[in-house]
């Protein structure tokens, strides 16, 4: 068996080894249920113990014998415990659903599958997705894997911890008002919400039919898009879902950003912001700058008109998702989603025709900002992780709510569906993680990818992260 010690931390590293027979998918295995059975995260509800290792092995024979299908072969990784999982329990994080298998497995769950990875667990999800703090589940709430007594963010809190504690090389989440970018925030790892359409939601839980996105979440920006090169992809079973050529969305992540133009919204973005987060944001501006982009202001009007649409089309539809066990079965909820579930009744229906209206806008507002940059530059979360159970949280003289503060700069492109991208940007004084958030235009995940990945190297060498990885496992 494999030392702990010996398996690299990233999913390109670990493919490397794989490929060049210095590791077996078993022994990778072996070595994270180990990992997973000591873990204190809560970051998983299920561990597939026995299906991954059976996987292992025959990974392992396929690619002794020369049938080796790309980076992801032999590869552990991990769903969010929403996506169908055949044979597999799913659980929504719900009382409801404990002992819910599935028939069949969602269209992502099928294609990571054909790509030779393998699945080591489901993990934890705020109750139903509803709810971007992660603390809200049937299982109890998911721990910071840098402090145990704050949130993880969600709700695929358990995803990012996950990742962020190394016991999995990538993991699936959703993201409806940013459940993908708000764990991947504040663990320090990286989120990325791809445009609207381009990842199948086939299988998955739905909270917000016209909201909702799949996408994964990993440590470094190219094991991110070697997992997007599997997911993505046309599905006649979502409606929702863009029929668009085959890419490679690693292809641009060595070109660097000389002469590329960055946005740094003038409003919104910078109003109500922790003193550390604007000040990590101001220095990675000037990462983007040493390396020869060209930094300007842009304005995107109506923002706060976006955020609020976002979220009453957000509430209207989860009710509607719900509403038949809410009338049957009001018992089963967690307090908190419950009431909440039951406020997206209240909105009229012309106040959800208004909201579809201002989205129709916003995408406008956004395409002609990203007419004349090649991304947006914001931060991921106003906030950095608050302890969990808090729900109100001051930023100087501004008090607001706590799943308000984290959904803020993640709600907008939710509604418009523009592809945005969480990647670490160092740490507070306390050592939790800050988010730097890049916006693209739509289906450019590759630049994206491209801005991430010089960032993310020019960081590895400290000048942004002062402080230092303090994560406590």
């Amino acid at each position: 068996m494999a030392k702990d010690t010996d398996l690299p931390r990233s999913l390109a590293g670990l493919s490397r080894e794989l490929l060049a027979r210095r590791l077996s998918p078993v022994e990778v295995v072996e070595a994270l249920l180990v990992r997973i059975e000591v873990d204190k995260t809560n970051s998983f509800v299920t561990v597939t113990a026995e299906r991954a290792l059976e996987r292992a092995s025959l990974a392992e024979g396929e690619i002794l014998a020369g049938r080796y299908k790309g980076p992801l072969h032999g590869v552990p990784v991990a769903l969010k415990d929403i996506i169908y999982t055949r044979g597999v329990r799913t659980t929504m994080g719900s009382t409801l659903y404990t002992g819910h298998v599935p028939g069949h497995s969602a269209t992502v769950v099928r294609k990571l599958e054909e790509a030779g990875s393998i699945l080591i667990g489901k993990t934890n999800t705020h109750e139903f997705a509803y709810g971007p703090t992660g603390d809200r589940s049937y299982f109890g709430p998911t721990k910071n894997p840098h402090d145990a007594r704050r949130i993880t963010g969600g709700s695929s809190g358990g995803s990012g911890a996950a990742v962020a504690a190394n016991l999995c090389y990538g993991a699936l989440g959703s993201d409806t008002g940013g459940s993908i970018r708000i764990p991947a925030g504040l663990c320090g790892t990286v989120g990325m919400k791809p445009t609207f359409g381009r990842v199948s939601k086939s299988g998955v839980f739905p909270l917000s039919w016209t909201l909702d996105h799949v996408g994964p979440i990993t440590s470094t920006v190219e094991d991110n898009a070697l997992m997007l090169n599997a997911l993505a992809g046309h599905d006649p079973e979502d409606p929702y879902s863009v029929d668009l050529p085959e890419e490679d969305f690693t292809r641009d992540l060595g070109r660097g950003v000389r002469g590329a133009r960055i946005g740094v919204p003038m409003n919104f973005y910078s109003e109500h912001v922790d003193e550390e987060v604007q000040a990590r944001i101001g220095e990675a501006t000037e990462v983007f700058a040493s390396l020869g982009a060209q930094v300007r202001e842009v304005e995107i009007p109506n923002l706060w008109d976006t955020l609020h649409a976002q979220r009453l089309i957000l509430g209207a539809e989860a009710y509607a998702v719900h509403e038949e066990r809410l009338e049957n079965e009001p018992e089963s909820f967690g307090e908190e989603v419950r009431e909440r579930l039951m406020d997206g009744e209240r909105p009229k229906a012309y106040r959800y025709a208004i909201a579809r209206r201002r989205g129709m806008l916003a995408t406008e507002e956004f395409d002609r900002a990203l007419h004349v940059v090649d991304a947006l530059l914001t931060p991921t979360l106003p906030i950095t992780a608050t302890e969990i159970g808090q729900r109100e949280v001051s930023m100087g003289d501004y008090e607001e709510s706590v799943r308000s503060a984290l959904t803020r700069f993640t709600g907008p492109t939710d509604l418009t569906g523009h592809p945005s991208l969480s990647i670490p940007c160092g740490n507070n004084a306390s050592g939790l993680p800050v988010g730097l958030q890049l916006i693209g235009r739509p289906f450019d995940e590759v630049a994206l990818y491209r801005f991430g990945s010089a960032y993310e190297k020019t960081a590895a060498g400290g000048s942004t992260t002062p402080q230092g990885d303090s994560r406590r496992y």
